[in-house]
């Protein structure tokens, strides 16, 4: 048998092992969504960080880096600084307010935070994560095609039902307390990939001086610090790479973590993890891009070569360089990028559907065990859907990701961090952001002029964040009297 098909086999027997254990102890819809709220630092920080970066980390990232050379790093400046400030400013925060609010999503946050009794804010960001998502999951079913048809030479199409369906699958069965601990795994494997891989292909290079002469003798713009040639595409490109750690605090399947995290206590020490983890990770990536680069050269790209296209280059280098066993085990690791990120996503999409829509729209009364098996069949759903957009797409895991990343960044941050944050903030603010963000977002990604010029999450957050102000100040929030609502929401207004 062919050494990654059974190391395949026995990951996935492994993390499906976890996915049917987690599920006997899914009683309720808070068991299932936030796993009672019981994660621990180390569980929460690792699965919100390998849910955070998913495959463009390990496929995306370092194809970007074999591209356009060292100009990628500002991607990791930009999504390091993201990540210590979601953990430092939103997370203690937002644990705090939804365990007071009994609240199992963001929507459910935000709806009674504001006391939204008319259901737009509820309806307004579910269908905004069921949209984002669904490219969001095809994106991840993308690279796990990409990823097994250069090492086992089966077609895209089945690469991607084979990461499909296992995700799927687990993520059902488990929810939430299955996700977290196969994160735990997936994040391991991913960090070590990229830690041992790029210094492993550094030292055959003879070190960092031969690096940097191998790239210079390239020519071209590989050791150029912006990643555009020059003036406004220069400084464009560093602007977008930056404003990718802008994103971090609007993803609803990353602040679940924060939600479902032990105690507010706990978030300190997960934020340590989480940085520590990203550092690593993030850079490690990078240098993967280059020191490939460098070893192959450009001429390796295109078809008939050594890889067709640049998001294959890390497959290529663990079977290169590595040891069979070891490859196996970094090409699992890709794997678990894609499975630990389309998990959250599919299990945010499930929460959206069983939480925000039926639960709270259609029928309050429903049973727990109707809920969960609600959660279970929506997370199928969603999951068929994004393969149907993997299937018919035709574009790059990196871009497909960072569609999605900025149009949930730029609708959900913004109104999120005020909320927590500034207590002016009022319903129609927060409404106007959601929306504000979203069009912006979409705008300007479907029109060439404005694409090609800046990246659409800049002129989103920022027109979110305008909004989410203006309106909050033009039309504030009436203050309660009353302790609990009409949706039976506990706790006053803030």
């Amino acid at each position: 048998m062919n050494p990654l098909v059974l190391g395949i086999v026995i990951y996935s027997v492994m993390i499906v092992g976890v996915g049917l254990a987690a599920a006997r102890l899914n009683r309720t819809l808070d068991d299932y969504l936030l796993a009672d709220r019981k994660l621990g630092a180390w569980v929460a920080a690792f699965s919100e960080r390998a849910s955070g970066e998913s495959a463009w980390l390990l496929i995306g990232l370092p194809g970007l880096a074999f591209a356009s050379g060292l100009g990628t790093v500002w991607v990791g400046v930009g999504c390091c600084c993201g990540i210590a400030f979601s953990w430092l400013m939103v997370a203690r925060r937002l644990r705090e307010e939804t365990h007071r609010y009994a609240a199992l999503t963001l929507a459910d946050y935000f709806a009674a935070r504001h006391r939204d009794r008319g259901h737009a804010l509820r309806i307004t960001a579910t269908v905004i994560i069921l949209f984002f998502f669904t490219f969001y999951v095809a994106a991840q079913f993308l690279a796990a095609g990409k990823v097994l048809n250069f090492y086992l030479g089966i077609t895209p199409v089945q690469g991607m039902l084979v990461g499909a369906v296992l995700v799927a699958f687990y993520t059902a069965a488990g929810g939430l307390l299955a996700v977290a601990w196969t994160d735990l795994i997936q994040g391991i494997l991913m960090l070590a990939t990229l830690a041992l891989l790029p210094l492993a292909v550094l030292g055959e290079l003879g070190g960092p001086a031969a690096l940097h002469g191998k790239l210079a003798a390239l020519g071209g713009s590989y050791l150029h610090a912006a990643p555009g040639p020059t003036g406004w595409l220069a400084t464009s490109g560093v602007l977008g790479s930056l404003a990718i750690g802008l994103g971090y605090m609007g993803q609803p399947h990353l602040v679940l973590r924060f939600m479902a995290i032990t105690s507010p206590d706990a978030v300190r020490k997960g934020a340590f993890i989480a940085v520590g983890w990203a550092l690593i990770a993030f850079f490690g990536a990078i240098l993967l891009g280059l020191v490939g680069l460098a070893w192959f050269g450009p001429a390796a790209l295109g078809e008939g070569r050594l890889i067709a296209d640049q998001e294959q280059l890390m497959p290529l280098m663990a079977r290169t360089f590595m040891p069979e066993w070891i490859a196996v085990v970094m090409i699992c690791g890709a794997l678990a990028a894609m499975m630990s990120t389309a998990d959250s996503q599919l299990l945010a999409s499930a929460s959206a559907i069983s939480e925000d829509i039926y639960r709270r729209l259609i029928n309050p009364r429903a049973p727990q065990k109707t809920l969960v098996a609600l959660g279970r069949w929506a997370t199928l759903g969603v999951g068929a859907v994004g393969f149907v957009l993997a299937w018919t797409a035709d574009t790059f895991v990196y871009n497909m990701v960072l569609y999605a990343w900025a149009g949930l960044g730029a609708s959900f941050g913004p109104p999120l961090l005020l909320s927590l944050r500034w207590r002016r903030t009022s319903r129609a603010g927060v409404l106007a952001g959601l929306v504000t963000g979203t069009v912006v977002v979409v705008v300007w990604y479907n029109v060439p002029v404005l694409r090609g010029n800046l990246y659409e999450m800049i002129p989103g957050f920022f027109a979110s964040l305008a909004a989410t102000v203006a309106l909050s100040l033009w039309r504030p929030d009436i203050p309660a009297i009353d302790d609990t609502d009409s949706d039976g929401y506990q706790g006053r207004s803030p």
